[in-house]
């Protein structure tokens, strides 16, 4: 896999936009409670004046993680949260840049805050982090039989497509019944 071949700002959208839609206050997946919204903005900026909101997601990020692999955590396989090590070495390095530039990114956490509704493809879209070419292939996606997990077609082949693809499989999970998307790795 290439280095450089995934979007970074698209990725940590869509990570962010999964985390939040996954909280206790909306999908019910994950143990945070509208961490990613305006409780934890308010909670969180005191503390940390210009950066709070990236601070938010790192604790989400954690969290949402952890609960995914307690759900689903196949061998030789990668999901939102657990991409291959050259694309998670490259967002963390990025992160840096997204922190220097913090004020960037106002706008879009004012919005994710405000999220609400049910439909994650509804919310992908209205964000426009997915593509109609995503959404063609998302139609195409069905849980696994114990309803635990997601699977993509293919093998992981670190596009936009991809990643795109493992944001949009959650939206297969129901209210408190979270399932995984995950995608083979080439090397597995």
């Amino acid at each position: 896999m290439k280095p450089g071949t995934i979007d970074l700002d698209r990725l940590l959208k869509l990570r962010l936009i999964v985390a939040r839609f996954g909280e206790m206050d909306l999908a019910k997946w994950w143990n945070t409670k509208n961490q990613l919204g305006r409780f934890g903005a308010t909670a969180l900026r005191r503390g940390f004046p210009r950066t709070h909101r990236f601070a938010q997601a790192r604790s989400v990020f954690a969290v949402a993680a952890h609960r995914c692999a307690e759900v689903f955590e196949p061998p030789g396989s990668v999901t939102l949260w657990r991409l291959p090590e050259t694309i998670e070495e490259e967002f963390d390095a990025r992160w840096e840049h997204w922190l220097d530039n913090a004020g960037e990114w106002t706008a879009f956490f004012e919005k994710l805050e405000s999220l609400s509704g049910t439909d994650l493809t509804a919310i992908l879209r209205a964000f426009e982090v997915v593509t109609e070419r995503d959404l063609e292939a998302y139609a195409r996606l069905r849980r696994s039989a114990e309803g635990r997990a997601v699977p993509l077609p293919g093998l992981f082949s670190g596009t936009d497509n991809d990643v795109a693809l493992l944001a949009l499989g959650f939206a297969r999970g129901e209210h408190g019944a979270l399932a995984v998307p995950y995608a083979r790795r080439a090397e597995a």
